[in-house]
């Protein structure tokens, strides 16, 4: 019964300890924990590609996220992307404004459209197309993928609708994702 009585008390002590430990990452939490990146403080130091704005909220040299990037993306008229996947790397992308159309499929031969509130996931390693379905206006998109590091790998698909307008260039697509 003494030794029950024992068990007891350790997993108490054990408690008190954890909440000093809270109190001291109060202060290491201070400036390590929760950020706020402001819609006007993201970083558009990156390069800029004719007919597409990019531009870092989350990453690892801003706030030093190990597992996630996260930006803005802001894609001209007719843009689009040549055939690619992007590897072991998930990928989702909301749609702030205009109408974004995706092609995947071995073919590119599957089809579906996304307006502003709606998210697109791409799973790892489908072939696909990103494209600006609208002719007039820009496509506003919020980009998170599950990896710190760009991968981009382009396939050798026709695709159906011909990126020959302006390329659709982000941090996963830095050269517009065009077999070169």
């Amino acid at each position: 019964m003494s030794g029950h009585g024992h068990d007891h008390t350790h997993p108490h002590d054990h408690a008190h300890d954890h909440s000093h430990d809270h109190a001291h990452d109060a202060d290491r939490w201070k400036h390590d924990g929760v950020r706020v990146i402001p819609a006007d403080n993201l970083d558009t130091n990156v390069p800029s590609t004719k007919g597409m704005d990019r531009a870092a909220a989350i990453n690892f040299a801003r706030v030093g996220a190990q597992k996630l990037w996260a930006g803005t993306v802001s894609i001209q008229p007719d843009a689009k992307t040549g055939a690619h996947h992007h590897g072991h790397l998930e990928s989702v992308i909301y749609v702030v404004k205009g109408k974004a159309r995706m092609r995947w499929g071995e073919a590119l031969q599957f089809t579906a459209e996304a307006g502003p509130g709606d998210f697109i996931f791409v799973p790892p390693y489908v072939p696909h197309q990103e494209i600006n379905a609208s002719r007039d206006e820009v496509l506003e998109c919020v980009l998170v993928r599950s990896d710190g590091e760009a991968v981009a790998i382009n396939i050798d698909i026709e695709p159906v609708e011909k990126p020959e307008t302006v390329l659709w260039v982000d941090p996963t697509h830095p050269d517009g994702a065009v077999k070169k």
